[in-house]
Formats: C-alpha cells, sequence, structure tokens
C-alpha cells in the first residue's frame, strides 16, 4: 500500500463529513494553487500522517489537518482517492459508510470534488492524473454516499475499473455538484389549489375590477331604480311603458310563434307593428325570462341598470385599447355614460343602451392592433378579437336605428378610410409591407357581412312601415322642432342635481327642453380643452377628436346651423334612413364620446408627470394629496352626473286585463294611454287595437275618431267590421277626455251586453 493509500485510509477511519460547502471549496482552491498541506494548527506538524502509513492514530492528525485547512471533507477525500488508484484497503470502504451517515449526496459529491484536487495538487499521483480523475472521484463519491453501504470484503479486482471508466451504483445517477446552490424545486400544486390560484388571478385582473366598479357605480348612480324594482319606472311610466312591453314581446313571441315577430298583439289589426318605433331586440332574451308586468317592469329596470354599466365599461375599454390609462379610461366611462344631457333621456332605454359602440370600436381596434397611441402593431393583432367587435356592432343596432344608423355609418367610413390608408402605405407612399393576414381578413370579411345582414333584415320591416304608413315618414318641419341652439350645448336637463335648478331659466326659453338640453358636461369640457394642449395624444389626433366634436354639434344641431343646409339637410334628403331621425340633439353622444377621449388623453399625461414627481421623493412614491390630486377629474365628472330623476309608480294591471279575449279596444285611448295598456297586456298578449309609437296609424286614428259617441250604432259596426269584439272602459280614466258620457248611454237595441269588471265595464260586441 502506498502512502497517498495510507493516508486516504488513515484520514477516512477518523474524519467527520462537517465542513460547509464554502471551506470546500476554498479548501481545493487552494490545494490547486500548489501550496500542498499545510501544518496542523495544533501539533504544528506537515507531513506526520503521510509518514506513519496506516498507524491508526494518523486519523487524529489527519483531521486536524483538514480542519485547518478550512474543514476538508476527509472521508471524501479517501473515498476519491481508492476510486482512482483502484485500491482494495478497507478503509476506503469504512469511509463510504461515514459519508453516507453524516453527509447529503450533493455534499459528498462536492467534498469528492475538492479531495481529489488537493491529492493532485500534492504531486504524489501518477503523472497520468488529470482533470478527468477529478470527476471519476466524484463520481465514486456520489455512487457511494447514494448507496450508504460498505463491502465488508472490499472492492476486488473484478469490481475496480479505471478512473475514466468509474460509475455509480446501480439504479443510482450522479448528482449535479452545483444543484445543491439552485434554487428550490417549484412545488407541483395539487388541482384544487390550482383552481384558487386561477380564481384568484381572475378576481384581481384589471377587467374584473373594472366591471365590478362599473356595475356598482350604476346600481348607485341610477338609485332608486332597483329599490322598487316591480313597481316603479325611471322618468316616467309612459315610453318606459312602451319599452317594457317591447322587451316582453320579443321573447314572448320568438319562444311561441317566431314568424309573427313583426305582427305584434298592439295596433291590431295593423301589419309590421312591432317596427312602429325602435324595437329594442338585442334584449329578446331577457324578455323571456318572466311572464306578465311585474315581471317586465323588473327586468326593464335591471336593464336600464345595466345599460349605464356597459357604457361605462365600454368607454372605459375604448379609451384603454387607445392608450389611455386606467384613471383616464375612467373619466372616458364615466363622463360617457353619465353625462348630465343624457339624464333627460332616462325614459328612452334606446339612447341609454349606447355602451355597445365604445365596446365593439375598442374590440375592432384591439384585433387590428391599433392603437391612437401606438399606431398599428402587427404582432397584436387578433383575428377572434375582431370578429366579436362586428358581432357586438350587430348586437348594438339590432337595439335600434336612433342610434344605431349613425354608428352604422362611421363603421362603413372607419373600413374605407382605413383601407385606402392601408392600400397607400402599401402600395404608394411608402412601398413596405405591413402585414395584414388572412385570419385577420376572414374575420373581417365575415364580420361586415354579418353586420351588413343584421342592418338589411332589421331595416326591411322599417322600409315596409314607411311605404304602409306615408304619415310616419319626417319631414323638415319635424326636424326643426327639435332642433336645439347652440345656447342647449351649454344647459342641462332638469334631472341634474348639480345643475338642474340653476338652468332653469335657460330651459324656459328652448322650444323642447328635453331634446336640447345637450350639456356633456362643464368638467369633461374643461379636461377636454386641457387634453389639446397636454395630453398622450399626438397633436394630429388632437385635432381629429376635436374635428369629431365640431361635427357632431354641427350635427345635432339640425336646421339650427345656417339652416342645416350643407349639413344636416342633405343627409337627410340623401343618405338612407337618415329622414327617419326626428331628433337630431342625440347625435350629441358622438360629440360626448370624443370629449372623453380627449380628456382621458390628458388624466392620462397627468397621472404620468405625478408618477415622474414621485420618483423625486424619498419614499419614490407620491403623497396622499398627489393621489387625490390624480382621483379629482374622475370625481368631478361622475358629480355632475348624479341625478334626480323621478321614479313614480305604475299604475297596477286592472282585473279585467287578465280575462278579457280580444280582438279589444280600451277606452280611453292616446298615446299616453295606451302605453300602460301595452304593459298590462303582457299577462295574455291578446290582439287590441291600442297603442303608442312615434306615430298614429290611419286605422288607429279614425277608431279614436269613431269611437267618441260609443256605444252608438256607426262606432259599434266600424268596430265590428275591424273584427273587435270587446271594448273595455276604465272609469277612472275618463275624466277631461273625449269619452267622459259614455257610461251614461244605453245600449239597447244594438247588440252589446255591458259587463262591470271591478273599476272597468266591458262592452261585448255581438255579431
Amino acid at each position: 500500500m502506498t502512502t497517498e493509500q495510507s493516508d486516504a485510509t488513515a484520514g477516512g477511519s477518523t474524519a467527520e463529513p462537517k465542513a460547509s460547502d464554502a471551506t470546500r471549496l476554498a479548501t481545493a482552491g487552494s490545494d490547486q494553487a500548489g501550496t500542498g498541506p499545510q501544518p496542523d494548527a495544533k501539533t504544528g506538524t506537515g507531513n506526520t500522517d503521510r509518514e506513519a502509513g496506516t498507524d491508526t492514530k494518523a486519523g487524529t492528525n489527519a483531521k486536524a489537518r483538514t480542519n485547518a485547512k478550512a474543514g476538508t471533507n476527509a472521508e471524501a477525500e479517501a473515498d476519491a482517492k481508492a476510486a482512482r488508484v483502484g485500491t482494495t484497503d478497507t478503509g476506503a470502504t469504512a469511509a463510504t459508510g461515514k459519508i453516507t451517515d453524516g453527509a447529503t449526496p450533493d455534499a459528498a459529491g462536492l467534498a469528492t470534488g475538492d479531495a481529489t484536487g488537493a491529492a493532485d495538487t500534492a504531486g504524489k499521483t501518477d503523472a497520468g492524473t488529470d482533470a478527468t480523475d477529478g470527476a471519476s472521484g466524484g463520481t465514486a463519491g456520489d455512487a457511494a454516499s447514494r448507496t450508504g453501504k460498505a463491502d465488508p470484503a472490499g472492492p476486488g479486482p473484478a469490481d475496480t475499473k479505471a478512473d475514466d471508466q468509474a460509475e455509480p451504483a446501480e439504479g443510482t445517477k450522479p448528482a449535479d455538484p452545483f444543484l445543491a446552490f439552485g434554487p428550490a424545486p417549484v412545488p407541483v400544486l395539487g388541482r384544487a389549489r390550482r383552481a384558487v390560484r386561477a380564481v384568484g388571478r381572475f378576481l384581481v385582473h384589471e377587467w374584473t375590477l373594472a366591471t365590478v366598479a362599473a356595475l356598482a357605480l350604476a346600481v348607485l348612480m341610477t338609485w332608486p331604480t332597483l329599490r322598487y324594482p316591480a313597481y316603479t319606472l325611471p322618468q316616467d311610466y309612459w315610453d318606459p311603458s312602451l319599452q317594457a312591453w317591447q322587451l316582453s314581446w320579443s321573447g314572448h313571441i320568438l319562444l311561441t310563434d317566431p314568424a309573427q315577430l313583426w305582427n305584434s298583439n298592439a295596433f291590431y289589426p295593423d301589419s309590421w307593428s312591432f317596427a312602429f318605433s325602435d324595437t329594442l331586440l338585442g334584449y329578446a332574451p331577457a324578455g323571456m325570462i318572466g311572464h306578465g308586468p311585474e315581471a317586465a317592469l323588473v327586468r326593464y329596470n335591471i336593464m336600464f341598470v345595466l345599460a349605464h354599466a356597459l357604457a361605462t365599461l365600454g368607454a372605459y375599454a375604448l379609451a384603454r385599447q387607445l392608450g389611455a390609462g386606467r384613471i383616464g379610461a375612467a373619466v372616458a366611462g364615466a363622463s360617457y355614460a353619465y353625462a348630465p344631457w343624457l339624464l333627460a333621456q332616462a325614459g328612452h332605454l334606446h339612447i341609454i343602451s349606447n355602451g355597445g359602440i365604445p365596446l365593439a370600436l375598442a374590440m375592432l381596434a384591439r384585433g387590428h392592433g391599433w392603437s391612437l397611441r401606438y399606431g398599428y402593431r402587427p404582432d397584436r393583432r387578433h383575428a377572434g378579437w375582431a370578429f366579436t367587435g362586428w358581432l357586438v356592432a350587430a348586437w348594438q343596432l339590432s337595439l335600434g336605428f336612433g342610434i344605431g344608423l349613425m354608428f352604422a355609418y362611421l363603421l362603413a367610413g372607419i373600413v374605407l378610410v382605413a383601407a385606402l390608408i392601408w392600400f397607400a402605405r402599401r402600395w404608394l407612399v411608402r412601398p413596405v409591407k405591413r402585414p395584414f393576414g388572412g385570419r385577420l381578413f376572414l374575420a373581417d370579411l365575415l364580420g361586415g357581412l354579418l353586420f351588413g345582414a343584421v342592418g338589411a333584415l332589421l331595416a326591411v320591416p322599417f322600409f315596409k312601415v314607411a311605404e304602409l304608413h306615408p304619415n310616419a315618414a319626417r319631414t323638415l318641419g319635424d326636424i326643426a322642432i327639435y332642433s336645439p341652439p347652440a345656447s342647449g350645448f351649454l344647459t342641462a336637463p332638469a334631472e341634474s342635481r348639480i345643475w338642474g335648478q340653476l338652468h332653469e331659466g335657460a330651459r324656459s326659453v328652448l322650444p323642447w327642453h328635453p331634446e336640447m338640453t345637450l350639456l356633456p358636461g362643464f368638467a369633461l369640457y374643461a379636461l377636454a380643452a386641457g387634453g389639446l394642449f397636454f395630453s398622450v395624444w399626438r397633436v394630429r389626433h388632437r385635432l381629429y377628436l376635436l374635428a369629431g366634436v365640431l361635427v357632431s354639434m354641427v350635427l345635432a344641431m339640425g336646421t339650427r346651423f345656417f339652416g342645416g343646409t350643407w349639413t344636416f339637410v342633405p343627409l337627410f334628403e340623401y343618405l338612407p334612413g337618415w329622414n327617419g331621425l326626428r331628433t337630431p340633439g342625440r347625435l350629441m353622444l358622438w360629440a360626448t364620446l370624443f370629449l372623453g377621449v380627449l380628456a382621458a388623453g390628458a388624466v392620462t399625461a397627468f397621472c404620468a408627470r405625478v408618477r415622474e414627481l414621485a420618483a423625486e421623493r424619498v419614499p419614490p412614491w407620491p403623497g396622499p394629496w398627489l393621489r387625490l390630486a390624480t382621483l379629482l377629474p374622475l370625481v368631478l365628472v361622475t358629480v355632475e352626473g348624479l341625478n334626480v330623476t323621478p321614479h313614480p309608480v305604475v299604475p297596477r294591471q286592472p282585473a279585467v286585463m287578465r280575462t278579457v279575449d280580444g280582438p279589444m279596444l280600451v277606452l280611453p285611448s292616446s298615446q299616453n294611454l295606451d302605453q300602460p295598456v301595452m304593459l298590462w297586456s303582457t299577462s295574455r298578449f291578446q290582439q287590441m287595437v291600442n297603442g303608442g309609437s312615434g306615430f298614429a296609424p290611419e286605422t288607429q286614428a279614425k277608431v279614436r275618431d269613431v269611437t267618441v259617441g260609443f256605444p252608438d250604432q256607426l262606432s259599434i259596426d266600424y268596430l265590428r267590421q275591424l273584427g273587435v269584439q270587446n271594448v273595455v272602459v276604465f272609469r277612472n280614466q275618463l275624466g277631461g277626455t273625449p269619452w267622459e258620457g259614455i257610461l251614461d248611454k244605453p245600449v239597447d237595441g244594438l247588440g252589446v251586453t255591458r259587463e262591470d269588471v271591478g273599476d272597468a265595464v266591458v262592452f261585448r260586441l255581438l255579431s
């Protein structure tokens, strides 16, 4: 046995594997530098261990020596040497067992490599020993440490291998010595914990928070709409009753007889009667839930609140897609949904339901990778978003042409301008390929065709109504009645909590103030004006937005802007469907949206400046006053949207409406009186002459004239000719109407029976 073997055996029999990884690496570096073994710190001896051979006391000296050299693991050193020179001494086997007992496999591997380096620098191994030897020693040490067993007989000649062929024990793999310095392995989560984490990420996502905030704000800003949803309606119970009936009718008929959708139970015997006004057909799925007047009221009130929430969320999404920050986008959303002028439209759900417009524009911009702030980014294109945007646009159009018509023309203009710009940049101005993508092109093609098909199919009934009822067409004289003056843009409606009473004098000089008070908010005006000079938008984009605001306001003035000769009148005369618009002031919706985007740019730039100032602070975050300053614009536009909208109690459904069959006529009759009757008919949807819309059909107008003398022979014969079987008269509504004395007339000899049913009187017309 050589001196090295003896040394390894002695060291392996007594040393303890207590040294740290850092000290072992330090020792290996020192040995490789050629310093050799150092004298024992306690005994002062140097090579005593090597001269002692197999003396059992040498282990103590070896242990002291290795501790003085920063704690080199002697057991790993002995194991490495035994594997390298092929010794059969049992000391190596003993060392192997000690490594397993006192150190982890990774630590043993590191110690083995260090011991090998020390032996090489000592210069007492064969001349052919090199870096491969160190690797072999590490492998042997790993094998020993993993098996944790010692062969009592010691390794024989058949079990030993050359230095570069040493292998770990069967069924084990050598450990990477640097694994001890790596990060801890990522724990594998179970299915339940993964689900919990996914739910948590969803709940704190920006769009989840934005949706919840929009819903909460809608409930608060429309309160007390949901306080008594089965008994009250916002604004009044005339137009809202009509629209509550529309929701009920579309859901009912699509479930029972879809072919009769456009032939409603009202306005008997006229056909296409469901197209006498905007239909809110996109809400038909909601109309399939519930039955009767109370369900209709609850449904309407819920959709009223949700319409405000969708408007807020849609404008927020559009501003975010264009490049605004969160607070700036919130300003755009709140100003768009709760602009003071919209408070006068609280009784018109088809005007309040405008959230699909900005939401569709946001999705289309997202699908095409376009942003107002960052321009066109092809890597952000997504065909799915583009197609969904077209679907949302089609749904918005199905709610009505009152605001949907302008939206359709705007989309057509955007598509045309975008196509021309893309073609010019691709082939003419700068011949650089701007990728569009086949999938995106297909999504636009199919989505555009779907949008056009929905618009065309919905337009057919309205064209039929215009053909059958010429009196339904609007004239420039009608437009002049509802055209607001320029002062209307600075006047708030009476429903505004902040400005309502202050602007009472300004409203008194307006011919029809419900459609002429068009104030979008003074805070919004101020923020948009600031956005012209201080904004994240480029200067040319600010000018485009300003032009959009001015054009929208000019069109909203109708014939008040120099007679509309070069503005509204050409559109009225030449664009299909434009002559169906009665109130041009509702085009203020587009000016409000453009003002909101301008304001969002200004608020975003302001918030960015606040962050820059905060970065100079210690610690680097905004102070409380700076935080409040960034929220002030949002607070201002929200406060201006506070309302005092009345919520009157809707008259309860008379019992007779649940028992009398149709075709029927309810007296007295007028547009406002007939709209609650339409709501009451949602229990049975019996056919009736009554109905209220934007115009009175000739048949209905004649019935009202003829029945002033009811019951008399002329009126009874005419009603029988129409097919009317029952006439219901409400006693408590007769006062002050042309039918006030109807119940005092006899029915003898007319072939009519009379029956009292609660507060109503039923006349049955016998054939």
